[in-house]
């Protein structure tokens, strides 16, 4: 068993996707996304494999949630800087996402 102390360590945050690129050198289909999480963490880069589920242009100003604060992860020739956080039914992910609009960089807890 985890206690709060250890879920307090996992840095989740609410931000909005910016950017998003085709990925071809992943192998799996992934996009790159630049995600704003606000001031006080800024905007930052993920590997995502949504591509099943999601189009580009309908992921550009949608909120997600993603941890901030695990190291950097070399993916293909893609350095990820944060995991965004989704639910997976065999090979498709839904994105976790508010349920209203609420300010980049609010902290789930």
């Amino acid at each position: 068993m985890l206690d709060y102390a250890d879920f307090l360590k996992v840095d989740m945050r609410v931000g909005t996707i910016l950017e998003v690129l085709d990925f071809p050198k992943a192998r799996q289909p992934a996009f790159q996304l630049h995600i704003d999480f606000g001031s006080e963490i800024g905007i930052k880069k993920s590997s995502a494999q949504i591509t099943k589920l999601y189009n580009k242009e309908a992921l550009i100003g949608k909120q997600i949630i993603a941890v901030v604060n695990f190291p950097k992860k070399q993916i293909a020739n893609f350095m990820s800087e944060c995991l965004v956080l989704g639910l997976v039914e065999e090979d498709k992910v839904t994105l976790i996402q508010p349920g209203k609009k609420v300010p980049n960089g609010l902290r789930l807890l």
